[in-house]
């Protein structure tokens, strides 16, 4: 039988033409992490499952399961994923250790505003993914090179975790709010935010709340960052308070 010729005779214009689907990422655990952040990142953090994540990827949530757990898994990975943004410095320096150790918090509060939401997988993580354990041999090992005992370095960077993670965790919060609002930006949200409980701060009885309803202008004075900035310095002072006073040489 004789090879049938290309044909140049067009499709009847009753036929959709079909072209071919684009060729699906083989799933792998960094896919599935990447499209959870994402998930998490564009719709919040009670948008994110199992079921979502494979709806995005286009495969059943069985499949995942090869890679991943379950949900708890998947935050934990996630959240070491968004550490992995965290820039460090080569090495620490015991010699500027407050410096290096604002550097750092400045550095994860920059990554947690892009990704607020993951702070709520962050409370009660213990540390055991690589970046997690990067950033804490860091802040750990400045601590006690700089000669703080190993005990009271470590509730030092405990409580200064939860300040940072406590913070993102508060923005995720107003973020879900705003959200639920349907406001477009963190500005009007705040505004408005700002508006009412200043309204209500001067609608208290003066005689029961004197100073709430006297002084509103400066409870609610500073933004976001300026009020981060305040409790790290707070934080700082208190560690080099607690530093161990090097022996004076005669």
């Amino acid at each position: 039988m004789a090879a049938k010729e290309p044909s140049d005779v067009p499709a009847p214009p009753w036929r959709k033409s079909r072209r071919p689907a684009p060729p699906k990422r083989q799933l792998s655990q960094e896919l599935i992490v990447e499209t959870g952040l994402r998930i998490l990142d564009d719709e919040g953090f009670d948008a994110l499952s199992m079921r979502r994540v494979a709806q995005e990827l286009d495969t059943g949530p069985a499949s995942l399961y090869a890679h991943v757990s379950g949900k708890e898994e998947l935050l934990e990975l996630i959240y070491d994923r968004v550490l992995s943004e965290i820039h460090l410095p080569e090495r620490p320096d015991p010699s500027r250790w407050k410096e290096q150790l604002r550097e750092y918090s400045l550095e994860v509060h920059r990554v947690f505003r892009v990704h607020a939401d993951v702070a709520r997988a962050a409370l009660a993580n213990i540390p055991t993914g690589e970046n997690s354990l990067r950033a804490g041999e860091f802040t750990y090992g400045l601590l006690i090179e700089a000669g703080m005992p190993p005990m009271e370095a470590s509730l030092a960077m405990d409580r200064l975790s939860l300040y940072l993670i406590g913070d993102a965790y508060e923005g995720s919060l107003h973020r879900a709010r705003m959200r639920a609002a349907g406001m477009s930006s963190p500005e009007e949200y705040f505004e408005a935010f700002v508006g009412q409980i200043s309204a209500y701060y001067r609608a208290l009885p003066g005689e029961r709340f004197p100073h709430l309803q006297a002084h509103v202008a400066d409870l609610t004075a500073g933004d976001g960052e300026e009020r981060f900035t305040y409790g790290l310095e707070l934080m700082l002072d208190g560690i080099e308070a607690r530093m161990p006073k090097k022996p004076v040489r005669p």
